[in-house]
């Protein structure tokens, strides 16, 4: 998994926390811990996926456009990092045995992990983060 997965689960959860107000990415990138750039690439494919809405100029930014329970963590896997979990093979020997079908076996392999992840990853929506977000300040107070 790339870290785009997790700062566009972040930037979601963050808006989801804060419904019906515009968050700028600077304050997004503040509470991810990364430049306000590298936010940005993530908020214009979230943006570009219908995710989030912006507006630009004073009182501006980003603000979530669904449901929280319309997204999911695998919504968000495979707009980031679909086949991130393929291993990757040099070119081998095809005259060998093991080297002419070794990416192949794996890849089926892999391509079986990644959907049992992604089984795994639809339960989860962006609204059941909020809610454990929440949970855990509880916890913490």
């Amino acid at each position: 998994m790339n870290s785009d997965f997790t700062l566009a689960i972040h930037s979601l959860t963050l808006l989801a926390l804060q419904p019906g107000r515009m968050t700028t990415s600077d304050a997004i990138a503040d509470s991810a811990g990364v430049h306000p750039v590298r936010i940005r690439k993530v908020l214009a494919l979230l943006k570009k996926h219908g995710f989030i809405k912006s507006k630009e100029g004073t009182g501006g930014g980003f603000i979530f456009a669904l449901g929280l329970n319309e997204v999911n963590l695998w919504d968000i896997y495979k707009l980031t990092s679909e086949g991130a979990i393929q291993p990757k093979c040099p070119d081998s020997n095809e005259k060998c045995v093991v080297g002419a079908h070794m990416q192949k076996v794996l890849f089926a392999i892999f391509q079986g992990a990644e959907e049992h992840l992604g089984e795994f990853l639809k339960h989860y929506s962006i609204k059941q983060l909020v809610d454990l977000i929440k949970q855990e300040k509880e916890n913490c107070e």
